[in-house]
C-alpha cells in the first residue's frame, strides 16, 4: 500500500476547494505509482501528482483529480471529512 494516510489540516482542507487531496505516501513511491493506486481504489481520474519530501522525512504527494470528480466525496467516502 503507497499511501499511508490522508492529511486533514487547515491547508490541506483548503487544497480541497482546488480539487486537491493531500496524503502522506510511502517514500519509495513514484507518481505514476501514486495516481495509478489513488485512480484504481478510489475510481476517480487523476490529473496530477505533486511530492516533496517533508523535514520530518515523510513524502508528501499533492494529488489534483480531474473536475469531474469532487475530492471532498472522496475523503467523506473515507469517512474522513
Amino acid at each position: 500500500m503507497l499511501i499511508k494516510c490522508f492529511l486533514v489540516t487547515e491547508k490541506s482542507t483548503a487544497e480541497l476547494e482546488k480539487n486537491i487531496l493531500t496524503a502522506i505516501v510511502d517514500t519509495h513511491a513514484k507518481k505514476p505509482e501514486i495516481k495509478r493506486e489513488i485512480e484504481k481504489l478510489f475510481n476517480v481520474k487523476v490529473e496530477r501528482v505533486n511530492t516533496l519530501i517533508t523535514p520530518k522525512g515523510e513524502k508528501k504527494a499533492y494529488i489534483k483529480l480531474s473536475p469531474d470528480y469532487s475530492a471532498e466525496e472522496v475523503l467523506s467516502r473515507l469517512g474522513v471529512y
